[in-house]
């Protein structure tokens, strides 16, 4: 289907991956609905910080993924939804499970359940590279083993899973996309590229970080959202899980001394034990082949290799470190945990 002249629903659109997918189909002719999460100040997150050429053209509703009703209001009018409405902080997962089964699977069904009474042309499922735990073997393909090593990955998995039983039970045409670790401007700092940029500009130069042997393949942002619109488009992305990763894998400890690197700075690495998952659920490896979705949705991520990661966070250290933008982070800078 084509996106230009369509309507389209976003859930999460006042998030980081969310707010950049809004750009994205807005320049792509798309007619978009933002679906933020009500709060009593009024506030749309990231959407409110977007160029007024895009915001004109851009509907926000508020609203809780956790209610149905809600949820099919919302959709009413739309061809297309790209759902990233979730839970994503690993270490609260932990902490509060339920909220996330609550969140990310039930979410999930009221847009599975909405999108099959209203006859939706096109859901877009959002997935992660968590739930793969561990690779079992590299790359992973999208026939690697699910392993949920936190109560978030499994949430996910969840999700995914009912996404697909839609589609087998009842036609829903419904893409999983699954993107592999995404950064770039805008993101919390929750990850870790950000949390460390943001240290570094703010002066510090001994970083207490969480493990740092892990290995992940980044995304930049736009790549991410050019994958979103690719699986819209494609009829051959239907009732299919597709990777959006670069190809490209680095150990944790490496980037951090990357982005010093190109920060110009020299830092030490301090290991920090509150900030270790536990034992069994440290994801050790991920990497991903990227070639399904050249083969589906002809689409490549172009921040690709090393030389593209370097490119990518080489304009995320340019956001991050412009002086309205590094003030939103300084005051968490010290206080978060990888």
């Amino acid at each position: 289907m084509k996106l230009t002249g369509s309507k389209a629903l976003v859930t999460g659109a006042d998030g980081f991956i969310g707010s950049h997918l809004v750009e994205q189909l807005v320049r792509q002719g798309c007619s978009v609905r933002a679906f933020v999460f009500y709060n009593s100040f009024g506030a749309t997150g990231w959407l409110a910080g977007l160029q007024d050429e895009i915001m004109s053209q851009v509907e926000i509703v508020t609203g809780d993924i956790r209610d149905p009703y809600a949820v099919k209001q919302a959709l009413r009018g739309c061809s297309t939804v790209f759902h990233l409405a979730a839970l994503v902080g690993i270490p609260y997962s932990y902490q509060a499970p339920e909220s996330y089964i609550d969140t990310n699977i039930k979410g999930t069904l009221h847009v599975l359940q909405a999108a099959r009474e209203l006859q939706l042309d096109k859901v877009i499922h959002t997935s992660t590279s968590e739930v793969y735990g561990t690779a079992r073997f590299v790359p992973i393909t999208e026939d690697h083993p699910l392993q949920g090593q936190s109560p978030y990955a499994a949430s996910k998995i969840g999700a995914d899973q009912l996404a697909l039983s839609f589609y087998q039970s009842f036609g829903t045409p419904v893409c999983i996309v699954r993107p592999f670790n995404t950064y770039g401007p805008r993101q919390s700092l929750r990850a870790v590229i950000p949390t460390v940029i943001a240290q570094i500009a703010s002066g510090i130069d001994r970083l207490k970080l969480g493990a740092v042997h892990p290995t992940r393949d980044f995304m930049y942002v736009r790549d991410t959202v050019r994958g979103f619109a690719a699986a819209a488009g494609s009829e051959r992305s239907v009732g299919e899980v597709i990777h959006l990763g670069s190809g490209f894998e680095i150990r944790i400890g490496a980037l951090v001394q990357l982005i010093a690197q190109l920060m110009g700075r020299d830092v030490e690495l301090e290991l920090d034990s509150v900030r270790l998952r536990p034992k069994d659920s440290e994801v050790e490896r991920l990497w991903a082949d990227p070639a399904k979705a050249r083969e589906r949705m002809g689409w490549s991520p172009e921040y690709q290799g090393l030389d593209g990661l370097k490119r990518g966070l080489t304009e995320t250290i340019a956001w991050f470190t412009e002086r309205d933008n590094l003030k939103r982070y300084e005051a968490q800078s010290q206080g978060y945990s990888i």
